[in-house]
């Protein structure tokens, strides 16, 4: 098995959005960016960070502030999409290590974000989909949320649902879990 340096980046996105609809002229895009560096080698979760991201072609809705309790001034206050892309880079070596999210949305909302900003995308090719791997693992037909998951698993949801930072703390228990059977991807 080759670990690497063992590390994993557990990433988890909050995107503007609305109850039905996005109002004419706004599109969803990334406000919160959670992060959660993972030891696959030691078993544990080192660091949990987040970064707010200020939108530029939306204004967050008051049902995205009811689900993620983000406010209009924070991401208002947050650093640019560049910024945000800039410190996952220098900060967490993005392009270099693996990452994990639970499922493809925000792998998806990178990669539009970038195109769409003309910043360059600031992960590497090796993602791993955690939904599909702890789907995989637990021999389920149909593929849990988070949450649901972290009840199948008997984890404790940690923090708030729906918050970047705390859903990647919990996404990064359910991989240290599929890790500990021998059911993480880079573990086999």
């Amino acid at each position: 098995m080759d670990f690497g340096d063992g590390l994993l980046n557990v990433v988890d996105v909050e995107s503007t959005c609305w109850e039905g609809e996005a109002p004419a002229g706004q599109v969803s895009e990334i406000v919160e960016i959670g992060l959660t560096v993972v030891d696959l080698r030691a078993g544990e979760r080192l660091a949990k960070h987040r970064v707010l991201v200020r939108p530029r072609r939306s204004v967050l809705s008051a049902f995205c502030t009811e689900l993620t309790g983000l406010t209009r001034a924070e991401v208002d206050a947050g650093v640019s999409f560049a910024e945000a892309c800039r410190l996952l880079t220098a900060d967490h070596r993005s392009g270099t290590r693996p990452w994990a999210s639970w499922g493809d949305y925000d792998r998806k909302m990178f990669l539009g974000q970038s195109r769409a900003s003309g910043v360059p995308y600031p992960f590497g090719h090796r993602h791993t989909n955690a939904k599909t791997a702890f789907t995989e693992d637990r021999g389920l037909r149909r593929r849990p949320g988070m949450a649901q998951a972290l009840e199948i698993a008997g984890l404790p949801l940690e923090g708030r649902h729906h918050r970047g930072d705390d859903d990647a703390w919990n996404i990064a228990a359910l991989v240290l879990d599929m890790a500990g059977r021998g059911g993480w991807p880079l573990t086999r």
